[in-house]
């Protein structure tokens, strides 16, 4: 028995105009922990005292739970989109129009912005649900990015309205 498949008209994927993971800098705080962890367990070693094995084992999965913290979420802006995903399995956590970006904003704590990292907060019109993207690289180049692309979309979203 023959099967037949239908393929309809599929559209496109919107071309990715970035795409980032959380900054490595934005788990300092669990490298600090690992750093102490660490040096406790050699301390531990040098003079003799038992259970340095475990304070080693303890600095090592505070190193893993960063790297697996990291790539938990994804950023991607699209010619259409900003939206988080999640970083295993792809799915949309939450995402947000760029016809519809309002306001966005960069906030940066002392220790942010030694290294150089920020929180991009996106102010959306129509909903007080925002957008935070944390441990951006460079948060006000993307900056510029995000509005550039909503400027960009709204003006080609009212020359169409206009010429329908």
């Amino acid at each position: 028995m023959a099967s037949i498949h239908l393929v309809g008209k599929t559209e496109p994927a919107p071309r990715i105009v970035w795409e980032a993971f959380p900054s490595w800098a934005q788990f300092s705080w669990l490298y600090l922990l690992s750093a102490v962890c660490a040096l406790r367990a050699g301390l531990f070693y040098r003079y003799g005292v038992e259970g340095w094995e475990m304070w080693l084992c303890g600095a090592g999965m505070l190193i893993v739970f960063a790297v697996l913290l990291r790539r938990w979420a994804r950023y991607c802006l699209t010619e259409e989109r900003i939206a988080l995903r999640n970083g295993y399995t792809g799915r949309e956590i939450q995402s947000l129009p760029l016809s519809d970006v309002s306001d966005v904003t960069v906030r940066q704590g002392l220790v942010a912005g030694f290294f150089g990292i920020g929180t991009l907060v996106i102010q959306p019109r129509t909903t007080d649900r925002v957008l935070t993207l944390r441990g951006v690289s460079d948060p006000d180049e993307v900056k510029g990015r995000i509005e550039a692309s909503a400027r960009r979309r709204n003006q080609t979203a009212s020359r169409s309205s206009a010429n329908s």
